[in-house]
C-alpha cells in the first residue's frame, strides 16, 4: 500500500518563489520531497533576486505564479471571477471577504481575494491539501481558497507574519487551519494565547542542513585587532531592513577603540542600503567596510569560514517586525564562528552569554561595542564560545528532526480524512 504521503497532493502557497533571504523554506520544501512529499508550489509573486541558492535547483516541484497585481493580468482574474461565482461556496467565501474587509480596507484584501479565485478556478495538479508559509498574506490566499475548494489547510507562521498581523485576523487563521507551526518559542506562546484549541499550535525550530553547512576544521585565526596589516574580520548577513539592526551595528562598530583593528563585511541587498552606506560615511569608518551585496549559499559559507565574529543586532520594528530565530545565526555557529546578537525573539533559544555567544540588549549601540571588542581582543574566548555554539546546533538545531514532526503532523490528519 502506498504511503498517505504519495496520494496527498500538497499545493504550498508562498509570498515569493525563489528568494534568497527565505533559504530555511526552499531546505524544509527540499526535505519535504525526500520524505515523500507530493508538491506544488504556488507562489504570490516572481522571482526578483539575481541569484539562487542551490537549494532552489534540487526542489523538483512545478511553481505555479498567480497575478501579483489583479490589473496585470485581468483576463485570468475575470475568469476565475466568472467561475467562482456560480459555485455553492463562493457566498461563504464572499461573507468572509466582507468581514474581513470591513477590519482591514486595503487593495491588498481585494488581491488576495483575487489570487485565491484564480487558484481554486485553476486548482493545479488537483491538489488535495493546502500549506500556507506564513500567517499573514499567503495564509489569507490559503484560508480563502479552502473556503471556495473545501479541501483542508495548514500553516507555518514564522516571524514578521506573526507580529505584525492583527490578533483578530490571527485568531480566526489559527481556527481555520488544521494546524499550526512556528519556529520561536515567544511566537509558540503568542499564537497559543490567541488559538481556541492550543493542541493544533506547534513549535518547530527551522534547523540547518547539516550535510550542506559540513564542520569547519581549520583553525581559527589568533586576530586580535592589534595589527592594522591583518585586521580582525567582522561579518554580517542579512537584508538591510529595520529589525536587522545595523544602524546600531555601525554606531557600535564607530565606538570601537581606536587601537582596534578591524574590517566589517555585509553580505546582503534591503532597501536601507541607501541611508546605511551615508551613515557609515558620517560615523568614519566607511573606509573599513565592504558591502558584498546578496551572494550564493556557497560564497556565504566561505565567508563564514574566513570571518572571526559574526554579528546581528536584531531589534523589534516601530510596525512590531522582528526576527524568529535568524537562519544566519544558525549558519554562522554551525562554523564554529562566534556570535554576537541581541535579547531579542528567538536568538536566546540559540545562544546564551558567555555560554556560545554574546548577547546584548537591543537598541543600544555601547554594550554591542564593548561585546566586540570583548570578542576582537580574545581569540581564545571567541574559539570557546564558537565551538560550544556549533556543538549545541550540531545536537539540537538538524533540520531533520522538523521535517520529521511535520511529516508527523500531516499523517496524523491525512489518516483523518
Amino acid at each position: 500500500m502506498h504511503s498517505p504521503l504519495i496520494r496527498r497532493k500538497t499545493l504550498v502557497v508562498l509570498k515569493g518563489y525563489p528568494r534568497l533571504s527565505e533559504t530555511f523554506i526552499a531546505q524544509e520544501l527540499l526535505g519535504l520531497e525526500r520524505a515523500g512529499f507530493d508538491l506544488t508550489l504556488i507562489s504570490m509573486r516572481r522571482p526578483t533576486d539575481k541569484k539562487r541558492h542551490p537549494v532552489h535547483d534540487e526542489i523538483k516541484a512545478r511553481v505555479v505564479y498567480l497575478p501579483e497585481y489583479l490589473h496585470e493580468e485581468p483576463l485570468r482574474v475575470f475568469r476565475a471571477l466568472v467561475a467562482g461565482w456560480r459555485k455553492p461556496n463562493f457566498k461563504p467565501l464572499i461573507r468572509r471577504f466582507w468581514t474581513d474587509l470591513r477590519r482591514d480596507v486595503s487593495r491588498n484584501r481585494f488581491r488576495r481575494l483575487g489570487q485565491a479565485l484564480v487558484l481554486a478556478h485553476e486548482w493545479p495538479d488537483a491538489g488535495e491539501w493546502l500549506h500556507a508559509h506564513f500567517i499573514h498574506t499567503p495564509a489569507s490566499v490559503t484560508a480563502y481558497t479552502s473556503i471556495m475548494t473545501g479541501v483542508p489547510w495548514s500553516c507555518s507562521a514564522h516571524a514578521k507574519d506573526i507580529w505584525t498581523s492583527q490578533d483578530w485576523e490571527l485568531k480566526e487563521k489559527l481556527a481555520d487551519a488544521r494546524w499550526s507551526v512556528t519556529c520561536t518559542r515567544s511566537g509558540y506562546e503568542h499564537m497559543r494565547e490567541l488559538a481556541s484549541a492550543k493542541d493544533r499550535i506547534h513549535l518547530s525550530y527551522h534547523g540547518l542542513d547539516l550535510a550542506r553547512f559540513g564542520h569547519f576544521d581549520t583553525p581559527r585565526s589568533g586576530r586580535d585587532g592589534s595589527n592594522p596589516a591583518d585586521p580582525v574580520r567582522i561579518l554580517s548577513v542579512g537584508r538591510a531592513v529595520p529589525k536587522k539592526g545595523y544602524d546600531v551595528l555601525l554606531q557600535a562598530l564607530a565606538l570601537l577603540p581606536d587601537d582596534l583593528h578591524w574590517r566589517f563585511e555585509h553580505i546582503g541587498g534591503g532597501g536601507e542600503l541607501a541611508s546605511l552606506k551615508p551613515l557609515s560615511e558620517q560615523l568614519g569608518i566607511a573606509g573599513r567596510i565592504d558591502w558584498k551585496g546578496a551572494l550564493a549559499q556557497e560564497e556565504v559559507l566561505e565567508h563564514y569560514r574566513s570571518a572571526d565574529v559574526f554579528a546581528l543586532a536584531c531589534r523589534v520594528a516601530a510596525d512590531g517586525d522582528r526576527d524568529g530565530l535568524p537562519n544566519v545565526l544558525v549558519e554562522a555557529s554551525s562554523q564554529n564562528l562566534v556570535c554576537i546578537s541581541t535579547n531579542i525573539s528567538g536568538v536566546p533559544e540559540l545562544l546564551v552569554d558567555g555560554e556560545n555567544g554574546l548577547v546584548v540588549p537591543p537598541e543600544d549601540p555601547q554594550s554591542l561595542a564593548d561585546a566586540l571588542e570583548r570578542a576582537i581582543r580574545d581569540p581564545a574566548l571567541r574559539h570557546r564560545l564558537g565551538q560550544a555554539a556549533e556543538t549545541r546546533v550540531r545536537e539540537h538545531f538538524d533540520h531533520h528532526s522538523g521535517i520529521h514532526q511535520l511529516t508527523r503532523l500531516f499523517e496524523s490528519e491525512w489518516q483523518k480524512a
